[in-house]
């Protein structure tokens, strides 16, 4: 049966590609394993229509990883605005520097893994995809697929282990980089979370899902603990045609990133509520952000610049405002103070 699926998929896979620009195309020489990494790391928890114009930017602005390893880490965190989950872009800098410093990637999963950021399922993307290596790739995507596939009751997360074992079983031995693929793309775009397309997909004759009678169903899943919601305040300090950006503390949510100055709040609690200067101030309104463990209503305060000095920032001029990197939660705020 292993064989037989995957066989099958890769048939499939030959005709049905996505086109991606990191992508080589099916039965061709793998492309440069830079590409495959940072598209990986792009990629984790973030939609392939969202990371495009992202790879597109950041590999004509840096073409290999030597180039991107001699970027100064805040032009990086920069670039990187918007895509989320910024301890990414800071481990994707230590990561290049390290290959740099290696001359090149090394092409074992198991050294892969020694790379700053790469966890399991990127070391074994890159070995498989970039090396032609025979190696594991269970993403979201394959986690659905599988589940289906070999109709695993066992609710996520504790079903990954199963999940995986069933994946070794049909990874093949030759073009596990294509498999991988094959199994992303059948589940981006037949094998969806709703609404399958189960009399498009290659592998319906092997489905135990779809012979259960509802492959949607699958995988089962916990049920999900309610978020925290968090409060907190940013100020919008200006002075003439610009405003008052802080750099956050390198470590930590948001690490290093140009920000407008807040109160403090964290995923463990609400801000302080005690604005970097005395004001008067005035309330723009609320602008709120989802984060992995806790939402945030964040009050967006405004001023004109104080006579009493402010703690360490730079004025940044507003009509280049979009140059400035912010993240999404502080793009709001900006957005809603422009407005």
């Amino acid at each position: 049966m292993a064989a037989s699926i995957s066989d099958t998929l890769l048939a499939w896979y030959d005709t049905h590609a996505r086109d991606l620009p990191w992508r080589a195309r099916p039965g061709a020489p793998p492309t440069d394993p830079y590409r495959v990494w940072l598209s990986e790391v792009m990629l984790q928890q973030t939609t392939v229509a969202a990371v495009k114009p992202y790879f597109e930017a950041f590999t004509e602005r840096w073409p290999t990883v030597q180039d991107l390893a001699a970027a100064p880490e805040e032009d990086v965190m920069a670039a990187w605005a918007g895509l989320g989950y910024y301890s990414r872009a800071r481990n994707l800098v230590k990561a290049s520097r390290a290959v740099a410093a290696m001359s090149g990637f090394p092409s074992s999963e198991k050294e892969l893994r020694d790379l700053p950021g790469l966890g399991a399922y990127t070391a074994a993307a890159v070995a498989a995809i970039a090396f032609g290596k025979r190696a594991v790739v269970v993403d979201a995507n394959v986690e659905r697929v599988v589940s289906r596939l070999f109709a695993i009751e066992e609710p996520l997360p504790s079903s990954r282990k199963l999940i995986r074992e069933r994946t070794d079983e049909i990874t093949p031995e030759n073009r596990a980089g294509d498999f991988a693929q094959a199994m992303m793309d059948l589940g981006a775009t037949i094998c969806t979370s709703r609404d399958p397309k189960c009399l498009l997909c290659p592998l319906s004759a092997s489905c135990e899902g779809r012979t259960h009678g509802d492959p949607a169903r699958y995988p089962v899943k916990a049920p999900k603990k309610a978020k925290p919601v968090r409060q907190g305040q940013a100020y919008w300090i200006t002075r003439e045609d610009h405003v008052w950006l802080v750099r956050r503390e390198g470590t930590g949510m948001l690490g290093g990133m140009r920000a407008l100055p807040d109160d403090g709040w964290s995923a463990k609690g609400d801000g302080h509520k005690n604005a970097p200067t005395s004001g008067p101030w005035r309330n723009l309104g609320l602008v709120r952000h989802t984060f992995t463990h806790f939402a945030l209503e964040l009050a967006v305060c405004e001023t004109q610049a104080p006579s009493d000095p402010l703690d360490e920032g730079e004025w940044w001029p507003l009509d280049r405002l979009d140059e400035a990197g912010l993240p999404t939660l502080f793009a709001k705020a900006a957005r809603l103070a422009l407005a």
